[in-house]
């Protein structure tokens, strides 16, 4: 196996993976079904590896294709950065992406480090909001991209992540034995905190909102000093929180999808750039660490996408 890698055929796979079908992955690279076919049984032979399996009418990768995607996608990126290094002609400009601060501590390194070393001339101006704020913000022109929580009053967004919502407090305190339970919440506004409060009435348990704040940094420091519990997304956990399960009294919540918005830009391809490394960033993310023994199993049943769906087609 000295021979390298065709990234033609990386690109094609990878296309495959993101659309779930042979036939769009097909339109995506511009190319014919057949000869997508035909890059695919290449590759197959170059890896020496099945890369699909059948499954009723379906098609999805194999434990090996799954293996070669996290690669193929590294490779294609890098020699996207490679191009952009000594391309004259490279997008620049300026680009403004807004998300939630809860969000952006987490996600913005990721996204921002993929999207610069690609993009070295693009300018970013990056707002940090609630995503009710954001979405009105994309809607009136004044941001280009923002990553936003799915919820009843912004439900146009892209799904590019999903987490779990979990009940979390200090693990160096019980707050949450407290008869009348402590919370700290986002705006009334907030999805999360709809669904945590709804939750509570209807199990009967007595509480008060001791917090509220649109900002993630004072929910995050009520739980950490151990003054209240929240609902956070995974990927707001912090070291010296733990997670509450239904063991300990807390139903579970429904997961939180995380998508993408756009508005009109006078900048489409930097817009396009962007979104495809801030899903790509997302994807790829690994779970937040929190200090609790259950918080693996509860993240392991995120329902994330799953990139090996593929219709019949080759």
């Amino acid at each position: 196996m000295n021979a390298p890698l065709d990234l033609d055929q990386l690109s094609t796979f990878a296309a495959i993976a993101d659309s779930g079908s042979f036939t769009r992955a097909a339109d995506a690279v511009h190319r014919t079904q057949s000869a997508v076919s035909m890059q695919m049984r290449r590759l197959e032979e170059r890896i020496g590896k099945p890369l699909f399996e059948r499954d009723g009418r379906m098609n999805r990768l194999t434990g090996d294709g799954e293996r070669l995607l996290a690669y193929a996608r590294r490779l294609l990126q890098l020699n996207r950065e490679t191009l952009s290094a000594f391309d004259e002609a490279s997008l620049e400009g300026q680009i403004r992406i807004g998300m939630p601060d809860d969000y952006a501590e987490r996600f913005l390194p990721e996204i921002m480090g993929r999207f610069s070393r690609s993009n070295p001339r693009v300018e970013m101006s990056v707002v940090c909001e609630p995503t009710v704020n954001l979405a009105e913000l994309v809607r009136r022109g004044q941001l280009d991209i923002a990553v936003v929580t799915k919820c009843d009053d912004v439900l146009a967004a892209e799904i590019v992540r999903t987490e779990p919502l979990l009940w979390v407090t200090s693990a160096n305190h019980a707050i949450h034995e407290e008869h009348v339970l402590s919370t700290a919440f986002g705006r009334p506004t907030c999805a999360w905190r709809s669904q945590a409060t709804a939750a509570l009435e209807r199990m009967g348990r007595p509480y008060r909102i001791l917090f509220t704040s649109w900002s993630a940094t004072v929910i995050l420091a009520a739980v950490q000093a151990g003054l209240a519990v929240s609902a956070l997304a995974e990927c707001a956990l912090r070291p010296g929180m733990r997670v509450l399960s239904e063991a300990d009294g807390f139903p579970a919540l429904e997961a939180v999808q995380i998508g993408i918005l756009r508005g009109r830009t006078n900048h489409p391809a930097l817009t396009d750039a962007l979104a495809r490394h801030i899903s790509e960033s997302l994807y790829n993310l690994a779970p937040a660490l929190a200090d609790t023994a259950d918080f693996a199993a509860l993240a392991r049943r995120a329902a994330r996408p799953k990139p090996g769906l593929v219709t019949p087609g080759w």
